[in-house]
């Protein structure tokens, strides 16, 4: 279980001077990928008495072994790490996983565990129930009291690192009350039916295992790429922030929605589901309604859901990914079956363009949705600019139904406002408007250009043979599964 005696650690210290009101959160937003990843390591570093880790995906590449090298140091220093991993995002690191878990100091468990390691996809085949449902959730916690909640995975594409495909994406960091309800959930899913210790899972590590992971440590962080990156961390706002000691919290009151960790059963009511508690959290919108979801598929249900609010003249904005944009055409093609419901409605849906390069910065420490030229993969609702969601959850029936997902309800207008304005600049300058050919059913994309508007007949930047794999996509009946 959690270690809940951490009032006297520095984290401690500095949220009990903070706080002024036990039921008050400090949040900061994190839409700039290498803040992000600054963040994470140094909460690793902070931390004295305990670093509870929970991830959905965690590469073996530059920034997964980075931070994986910070978890090491910190049991090094006597913190109790525990780091719990979903078995579906850890491809190729077995034996890392198993050397780490050799230390004393350190835990590994793993959720909803493929029992063939070598050839994972081929437990589908046999057992296809269990493992289509996953642990979607990510949450990085030091002593307690400190955490860092959002869509971000572990990995090079989710902190901007190197030449290849990159995620725009938003964390929060959050500080005091919330953190302790985030190790309490932690704590249920650590124990839960559905996890497994890695010593029984994956094969005991050699004797060299753990100087062989030293080793590569010590490789990829003298890498000249990694010594670059690590030196432009040096330099972003939150570094200078804090050598200042002028990090500017929100203290506001925050709430974390959770799935319970028996969805991955399928036992878990609707009404437990974290989709219900968002929507209570959230409340009735009265005005607008802001939605960014990387995979939006709405479906049946929830495109009723949002047209009505659009049509009771609740301004309804939606951002996702275009077809030339996504990683995942599939989900593309469950999202394209309701836009013309959706506009219908008067909701106003816009699609990012590949490649767009949004500087990812808000006024103050607001908060952005994009940090790069990259794939939108931040999830997150803005409610009458004064709530806002940030965490896991992608609208979509995988996240509702299948996969367990976690975030944070922030009642908070600063952060609604940034959101809401970087929104602004996005749908203006790096997205597509879709909206309905007067008087025909055909869609068209509407392009904002220094000459003018530019329209196009069909997903601008796709191939044809694209665009009709989609439509077939679209005829099959897998929309439960995206």
């Amino acid at each position: 279980m959690a270690l809940s005696e951490s009032a006297d650690t520095r984290l401690g210290r500095f949220v009990r001077a903070e706080a002024g009101a036990a039921d008050r959160s400090g949040i900061y937003a994190l839409p700039i990928a290498e803040e992000s990843f600054a963040a994470r390591v140094l909460l690793a570093r902070a931390a004295e008495r305990s670093l509870d880790v929970q991830y959905y995906i965690w590469r073996g590449d530059t920034t997964g072994t980075l931070l994986l090298e910070e978890l090491w140091n910190a049991a090094e220093r006597g913190v109790r790490v525990r780091l719990l991993l979903d078995d579906n995002g850890i491809a190729g690191l077995d034996a890392t996983i198993a050397a780490l878990d050799g230390h004393r100091n350190i835990e590994v468990r793993l959720f909803n565990p493929f029992p063939n390691r070598r050839w994972k996809p081929f437990g589908y085949l046999t057992d296809f129930r269990r493992l289509n449902r996953r642990m979607h959730n990510k949450s990085f916690t030091a002593d307690s009291v400190a955490t860092i909640v959002g869509g971000r995975n572990i990995g090079d594409e989710y902190f901007d690192f190197g030449q290849g495909m990159t995620f725009a994406d938003l964390d929060v960091l959050a500080f005091g009350h919330v953190a302790r309800d985030v190790n309490d959930a932690f704590d249920r899913y650590w124990n839960a039916d559905a996890v497994r210790p890695a010593e029984t899972v994956i094969r005991k590590a050699p004797s060299n295992a753990a100087p062989a992971m030293l080793a590569r440590f010590v490789a990829v962080r003298e890498s000249a790429a990694a010594i670059a990156y690590v030196g432009a961390l040096r330099a972003t706002r939150l570094i200078e922030a804090l050598l200042a000691h002028d990090l500017q919290l929100d203290w506001t009151r925050a709430r974390l929605v959770c799935d319970p960790p028996g969805k991955a059963q399928g036992s878990v009511p609707d009404a437990d589901l974290v989709f219900a508690s968002i929507r209570e959290a959230l409340g009735s919108p009265e005005r607008a309604i802001d939605l960014v979801s990387p995979y939006f598929v709405p479906g049946t249900k929830g495109t009723a859901a949002l047209a009505g609010y659009a049509k009771r003249g609740i301004a309804l904005r939606v951002l996702t990914n275009s077809l030339a944009a996504t990683n995942h055409a599939a989900v593309h093609a469950g999202y394209a079956r309701r836009r013309r419901a959706l506009l219908r409605a008067r909701a106003e849906l816009y699609e990012l363009k590949p490649g767009g390069k949004g500087p990812g910065r808000a006024a103050g420490s607001g908060g952005s949705i994009g940090s790069s030229s990259a794939t939108l993969h931040a999830k997150t609702f803005v409610v009458d600019r004064a709530r806002v969601f940030v965490g896991s959850l992608n609208f979509d029936p995988r996240s509702i139904r299948l996969n367990t997902e976690m975030g944070l309800v922030i009642e908070s207008p600063k952060l609604a406002e940034a959101i809401a304005n970087e929104l602004d600049r996005i749908t203006q300058h790096e997205a597509y408007k879709v909206a309905l050919v007067p008087g025909h059913r055909e869609l068209e994309w509407v392009e904002l250009t220094a000459p003018g508007e530019r329209r196009y007949g069909a997903e601008p930047k796709t191939s044809f043979g694209r665009r009709i794999g989609v439509r077939l996509l679209a005829l099959l009946p897998i929309e439960w599964l995206l």
